[in-house]
């Protein structure tokens, strides 16, 4: 759909619109019309959850902020923004910071990561989370808190100076074209994944240690974890069959409950792939990129290169061996999933739907709406297909005004569990209160997706929301990224 067709969602000024729009779509997105407020909204219930509950059906998504020091501490940003977490009242924190489990495995250089010197850092974020918490929301008991484990695979940048340091797993025909891989670049060994999986188990650990309820093995976005479900290419224990795929997943696991039986551990999952996509050239000129076109994929069909996606037509989901991942899980006794789809760096539109690309995306190749209805409907069927899952879902910033009346009808109808909040809660960390409490939005800082916490660190820049956090406003990143933003004229509508 190209973007003169797309409908912007701020456009829709009453839920009898917003509806209307679903319909002229044909798109199947649940809303309820009115906003309940606690104890009556489904929002408000609480989830069993080991020996006590989930206090309520809110969740914070795991940030990557840019905001970090260099040595993989927390900075007073980072610390900001576990303050924010505390204060938005949603009972479920899933994993706040994506840590690395070794410097060399960051996504960016100031990524936080698991080491000695880092432990004080890890547990002050948990203690300003549960103070700020008890402080201005309540009791802690119902709160649950965990980390995410990560290693950036393709995607490692652990520097300023020296760029991006892949380190893949096999051989992409597309994604090493597109992101400079040396053919010569080598693949990682069974010996280094080996060494990789042993330091999950001691971050894993640490974050036992210092008081985290859980730890999310992340398999999502194009990172590690993610890459070895689709290593079908790779030789040996790690590649091919499913079952060698997802021996990493296994031996983490393993190795966390021999050193920490008493940890929960979860799994953020892209629940599908595409193909990688780029603007396209045809529609592009000085003023503005195109709209989002696959990369041409005709020369590597059947696509294996895809977790979730059809083989024959991989801009179409195909849920076969999620599903088989997913039974996996539950063997291995890991209910705790959060379910995204595709990565931010090479299909963004399937992952945090938006209007406004940032600087280095495309423009929408479809109404944002469609991305949208496209991961509710994969976590429907997932929830219906893996009943005994604790499923967050993603996806929902682009409601805007509507997130509460579509996140309460797809709690309603137990098609979801949790309402998993990303970019909303760098705008609007009172989300989750404001809905329990009012009923109500506050539609000054409602997050518009315009994509700047994303244009801000491909830049190099911390990660935040700088059109409507005035805490950000006045920083001097705001100045550069209005700089950096004029210069690559990237498309604003």
């Amino acid at each position: 759909m190209p973007g003169k067709d797309i409908v912007r969602i701020g456009h829709l000024k009453t839920i009898e619109a917003f509806q209307n729009r679903l319909e002229a779509l044909r798109l199947a997105l649940p809303s309820d019309k009115e906003i309940l407020t606690a104890p009556e909204t489904p929002l408000a219930h609480p989830f069993p959850f080991g020996p006590g509950s989930i206090g309520n059906r809110f969740a914070i998504h795991p940030m990557e902020g840019w905001d970090g020091l260099t040595d993989g501490n927390p900075s007073d940003y980072t610390r900001r923004r576990w303050r924010h977490f505390g204060l938005s009242g949603a009972k479920l924190i899933w994993g706040g910071e994506a840590v690395a489990v070794r410097p060399e495995a960051r996504a960016n250089p100031n990524q936080l990561y698991a080491a000695d010197h880092t432990r004080r850092g890890l547990a002050e974020l948990l203690e300003i989370l549960r103070a700020t918490h008890r402080q201005h929301v309540g009791g802690t008991d119902d709160l649950v808190v965990g980390l995410q484990l990560t290693h950036s695979g393709r995607f490692c940048r652990p520097t300023h100076e020296r760029g991006m340091e892949p380190r893949i797993l096999y051989r992409h025909p597309i994604l090493d074209a597109k992101f400079g891989v040396d053919p010569k670049h080598p693949v990682m060994s069974d010996a280094e994944i080996r060494s990789v999986i042993d330091d999950y188990v001691k971050a894993a650990r640490m974050a036992a240690d210092l008081g985290y309820q859980f730890v999310d093995i992340k398999h999502c976005h194009g990172y590690l974890g993610h890459e070895f479900l689709s290593a079908v290419t790779r030789d040996g224990p790690y590649g091919g069959t499913l079952e060698n795929r997802t021996r990493f997943l296994r031996e983490v696991v393993q190795g966390i409950r021999a050193v920490a039986p008493d940890l929960v551990i979860g799994v953020r999952l892209s629940a599908f792939d595409f193909v990688p996509f780029r603007p396209d050239p045809i529609r592009s000129d000085g003023r503005k990129t195109g709209p989002g076109i696959p990369e041409d994929f005709d020369h590597c069909l059947p696509y294996a290169f895809g977790f979730g996606a059809s083989p024959t037509n991989p801009v179409v989901p195909d849920l076969t061996e999620p599903h088989q991942f997913l039974d996996l899980l539950e063997t291995l006794e890991i209910r705790l999933v959060n379910l995204s789809a595709g990565s931010p760096y090479y299909n963004p539109h399937i992952q945090r739907p938006a209007y406004y690309p940032p600087s280095d995306g495309y423009q929408p190749p479809e109404d944002p709406l469609v991305g949208v209805a496209r991961q509710v409907d994969v976590v429907r069927r997932i929830k219906a297909r893996h009943p005994n899952l604790i499923v967050v879902g993603t996806g929902y910033s682009y409601l805007q005004e509507f997130l509460p009346h579509v996140a309460q009808a797809l709690v309603r109808e137990k098609q979801v569990d949790f309402i998993g909040l990303g970019r909303m809660a760098l705008s609007y960390p009172q989300l989750p209160m404001d809905v329990l409490r009012k009923g109500e939005l506050n539609t000054r800082v409602i997050c518009r997706t315009f994509s700047d916490c994303t244009t801000a660190p491909r830049n190099g820049l911390i990660s935040g929301c700088f059109p409507l956090d005035a805490h950000y406003k006045k920083t001097p990143e705001a100045k550069r990224l209005r700089e950096i933003k004029k210069a690559v004229r990237s498309w604003q509508g």
